[in-house]
Formats: structure tokens, C-alpha cells, sequence
């Protein structure tokens, strides 16, 4: 990996830290490049459980880089629907990650950095946190990150942000669900180490599979099918080797084996 993205592991935990402090942490297309193939190499990662999300220097993300702005503003329609087709890649591939994954906020994040912060399972920040929707002030909207965002905060939240492009603060973003936690900067890593303990003391392949049953429940329209489907779901996890072993362990009063 290049320097603008560096992965580390601890353990059964991969720790993803965007690595371009002097521009904030700024995307551009070699750091989506990079992201995106380090989170395709951890799906297939049957020895990673959980994967952290960070940034180095001041700051979480700063969103799109001004240079590749700049190249993108004098690209052809085409060219910009190709580049915004690979930037939706990756919220997709975060979203979609067969990991639990951990947002770790610890500075501002706007535009794409709020995308990101959204598409992850958790998100954990500082007081001093900002955070902003602020394509609107360019003439442009949040449209690539936008499924993932609504999700988070919810339609009406979404209206008025992408609107008026204003910057919140960590305690705005815990209220509207973009944040699930706010703690002291000093306090940061002992919140993520107690999420990461719960992580690890769930199945991993039930923790792979919460992320989907959630999707698939919130875009259900037929709720007949869903009752089917999640009904030959549960009956099918019982059976498997791991709902084996999760419901022996928790009959023979025993940690099951994947507890280390």
C-alpha cells in the first residue's frame, strides 16, 4: 500500500487509517483505489472479525481532494460519471463489507468523509468532531453517498443538510444518528476497545450476516416472503456449525469457541 493508506492488524481486528494528513484526509482516485481493494482483500479475510475506520492528523476526512476536484471540473460528463461510479463503489463495498466495521471520528469529517462515517455498522466520536454536507454550497449535491447518509440520519435530517450545506457539531450528529456514541478525545480508544470486545464475543458468521438481515428487512415491501425468508434463516443458523456450538456453549454454561 501506498503511504496514503495504511492497513494494520491486531489480532483478529484490521485497522483501515486514511493517510493523507496535510490535505485532511482528502479522497482522491488513488485513495479510493487503494480503499476500495483493501476492503475487497479483508472480505475474503476469514481471520479478520471486525475492521476499524480512521484517519491520521487533525482530521477524519475532508471529503473530495481540491485537485481532483479541479480535474474533474474540466472532465467530460462521461468522464465524471465513470470517476462518481468508483467513489459509489466503495461506500457500496464499505456498506456491504461482511465485517462489523467502526467508524473512529476523532476530527472533522465532510462531503465523502460523512459517507463514510455512515456506511459503517458503528460510529464513535470526539466532542470537538464537525461534520458537513457541503456540495451544495458548489453547485453540487451529495448524490453518491446520499443512500447511505439517509439511512443513517433519516429523510427529514437529510433535506435540511443537503440544503443548507451548514456544519454540526458531534452532539447534532449523536441526535440525528450519524454517531452512535460522543466521548472525550482522551476516552476514544477505550469506547472502541469496548465495542470491539462485543464484536468479538458475537459469531462471526452471524455478525457477516447482520449487516444483510437489517437490509433486507428495511427494503422489504412483501411480508410474507420476508416471514419465509427469515424463518428458513434462523432454522438454517441452528443447524449450522456454529449455531451449534453458540447453543451448546450457552446450555453447557460455557464460552463457545470462537470467545478467545
Amino acid at each position: 500500500m501506498s503511504s496514503k493508506l495504511t492497513v494494520t492488524r491486531q489480532g483478529a481486528i484490521a485497522r483501515l487509517c486514511l493517510h493523507r494528513p496535510s490535505v485532511h484526509n482528502a479522497f482522491d482516485d488513488a485513495l479510493i483505489a487503494e480503499l476500495t481493494a483493501a476492503l475487497d482483500a479483508l472480505a475474503g479475510d476469514d481471520a479478520v472479525r471486525a475492521v476499524v475506520l480512521e484517519g491520521a492528523g487533525a482530521s477524519f476526512s475532508a471529503g473530495a481532494d481540491l485537485n481532483w476536484m479541479r480535474a474533474m471540473a474540466s472532465a467530460s460528463e462521461d468522464a465524471n460519471r465513470e470517476d462518481s461510479l468508483r467513489l459509489a463503489k466503495l461506500m457500496r463495498t464499505l456498506d456491504e463489507l461482511p465485517k462489523p466495521t467502526i467508524a473512529r471520528v476523532h476530527g472533522a469529517a465532510f462531503g465523502g468523509g460523512v459517507g463514510l462515517v455512515a456506511c459503517c455498522d458503528i460510529a464513535i466520536g470526539v466532542p470537538e468532531a464537525k461534520f458537513g454536507l457541503t456540495e451544495s454550497r458548489l453547485g453540487l449535491l451529495p448524490a453518491v453517498i446520499s443512500p447511505y447518509v439517509i439511512a443513517a440520519i433519516g429523510a427529514r435530517n437529510a433535506r435540511r443538510y443537503f440544503a443548507t450545506a451548514e456544519i454540526f457539531d458531534a452532539a447534532e450528529a449523536l441526535r440525528i444518528g450519524l454517531l452512535h456514541e460522543v466521548v472525550a478525545a482522551d476516552a476514544l480508544d477505550a469506547a472502541l476497545d469496548r465495542q470491539l470486545d462485543l464484536l468479538l464475543k458475537a459469531a462471526p458468521r452471524a455478525s457477516a450476516d447482520a449487516k444483510r438481515l437489517v437490509r433486507t428487512v428495511a427494503a422489504a415491501t412483501d411480508r410474507d416472503r420476508l416471514d419465509h425468508d427469515n424463518a428458513a434463516l434462523i432454522a438454517g443458523l441452528r443447524v449450522s456449525a456454529e449455531g451449534q456450538e453458540g447453543l451448546g456453549a450457552f446450555l453447557d454454561k460455557r464460552r463457545p469457541g470462537w470467545v478467545e
